[in-house]
């Protein structure tokens, strides 16, 4: 399983790269490869192009509706729907159930079919806590987390690997359970210890993601999601302080491997 940052940048876009967004890939048996993109955030639609064909996508999961996390399907929605290819179909979108009234809004329309087509090009699917389906060789599962939103983190597993991301959650029961045994976890860390205490129940810090991957016994944690006047070292050495496995900060571009 392959992981590649197509943005990573925390709450909004940043000046070195987009908000978070992640493309996920994986052979079946017969090799063919499978593309599942996880959250396409304000600013990620143009990376998106650099990395592949959007019409390549088999899949989009959606693991809450703040603009961070699901802004740039308003342009991955125009591509679909007025693409000069006639073969598309309808994209499958696994998301919060308000998604498709939050992204008409957006657009300023009624309904979910876009100007001057006759169908919808997204194939809406409502995400709910313990949820499981399968987009060709990945299994992915889903638990609420803790944020101030209906939020989501996943698990999926396929090839033998199993990657955990924590979409965004302070800490809690269920992200810990989500990260069990995990070979990569793809982890947020939005926060600085004393410099953020007045908020709680948002995002974690280094510190906290740092121990979420022990109790969790992860094999390698990737932190991401770190807003633009954060200085990345800082949630670093605070997850280096807790956590003595492999810890990787991620910048947009990178290519994961999550090891089988």
């Amino acid at each position: 399983m392959r992981v590649h940052v197509i943005g990573c940048s925390g709450s909004f876009a940043g000046p070195q790269g987009a908000a978070s967004s992640y493309l996920i890939e994986q052979e079946d048996a017969d090799g063919r490869l499978w593309r599942v993109l996880m959250d396409l955030g304000s600013g990620a639609f143009g990376p998106l192009q650099s990395a592949i064909d959007p019409a390549d996508l088999d899949a989009v999961i959606i693991s809450h509706l703040h603009p961070d996390h699901y802004l740039d399907l308003t342009g991955l929605e125009v591509f679909w729907a007025y693409h000069e290819r006639d073969d598309l179909g309808q994209l499958p979108i696994h998301a919060p159930a308000p998604l498709p009234d939050r992204l008409s809004a957006v657009l300023s329309r009624d309904g979910i079919v876009p100007d001057g087509v006759d169908r919808a090009p997204f194939d809406y699917r409502t995400l709910s806590d313990g949820h499981r389906f399968t987009v060709g060789p990945l299994e992915i599962g889903t638990r609420a987390v803790l944020h101030p939103v209906e939020a989501y983190g996943f698990r999926i597993t396929g090839g033998g690997s199993t990657l955990a991301y924590s979409g965004d959650s302070d800490t809690c029961e269920s992200l810990d359970e989500l990260a069990h045994g995990a070979d990569l976890f793809l982890c947020e860390a939005g926060y600085i210890e004393g410099r953020d205490d007045r908020f709680s129940g948002v995002h974690l810090t280094g510190r906290r993601a740092g121990e979420c991957a022990t109790r969790a016994g992860v094999g390698h944690l990737a932190l991401t999601h770190i807003p633009a006047w954060t200085d990345p070292q800082v949630p670093l050495a605070e997850a280096r302080a807790v956590h003595t496995g492999e810890i990787t900060m991620v910048q947009p571009g990178d290519i994961l491997e999550v090891p089988a």
